[in-house]
């Protein structure tokens, strides 16, 4: 039989164990925190429904740049090392620039690559979405840059806007005939 003095011991070592449960799930939790990456630049792609084109495009942190009629600014972009699972985040704000050259904020919240159409932003002429967050690009950052260390050089001579080089020097093929039907 159980007395009121073994439950009440029982309860006391239960509590104990969920200290130190917690304890170092906080801990764990602190340490995954601090695994996330601080990049840079956040690469953007961009959808001009008129024109049915899709752009790729480099921001740094803090600068804003111009897609038709929409700014976009990222704040932050974060990701994970390359041993653990991809997490791509981003927190970033749009603004519209409107037929009166006013500004219309009409997105300010965070993007995740993984899921693009979950925090994408879509407008009646573009959408814009976060593919990926990377620590330099091609493309120079702006002078009064401020945000998180670049790690790399930016390579002279290269085209941020040109896209692989296949090595073929040479336009398409002409087509072959087709056989004679008759």
């Amino acid at each position: 039989m159980v007395t009121l003095i073994d439950a009440l011991k029982a309860a006391k070592h239960l509590l104990a164990g969920l200290a130190v449960a917690s304890l170092a799930m906080s801990a764990s939790g602190a340490a995954a925190q601090s695994e996330k990456i601080e990049n840079p630049v956040a690469v953007f792609s961009g959808l001009d429904k008129i024109t049915g084109r899709i752009i790729s495009f480099d921001v740094y942190i803090g600068e804003t740049v111009q897609f038709g009629a929409l700014q976009v600014t990222p704040r932050v972009c974060h990701t994970r090392p390359q041993t653990e699972s991809p997490l791509t985040t981003g927190f970033v704000q749009v603004d519209e620039i409107t037929l009166n050259n006013e500004v219309r904020r009409i997105f300010s919240g965070w993007m995740y690559a993984a899921s693009p159409g979950l925090h994408a932003v879509e407008h009646p002429v573009y959408d814009i979405w976060l593919t990926n967050c990377k620590l330099a690009s091609t493309v120079p950052p702006p002078e009064d840059y401020d945000g998180p260390p670049i790690k790399g050089v930016v390579a002279e001579g290269e085209d941020p806007l040109a896209g692989p080089d296949d090595g073929v020097q040479s336009g398409p093929g002409v087509p072959r005939p087709k056989p004679f039907q008759g």
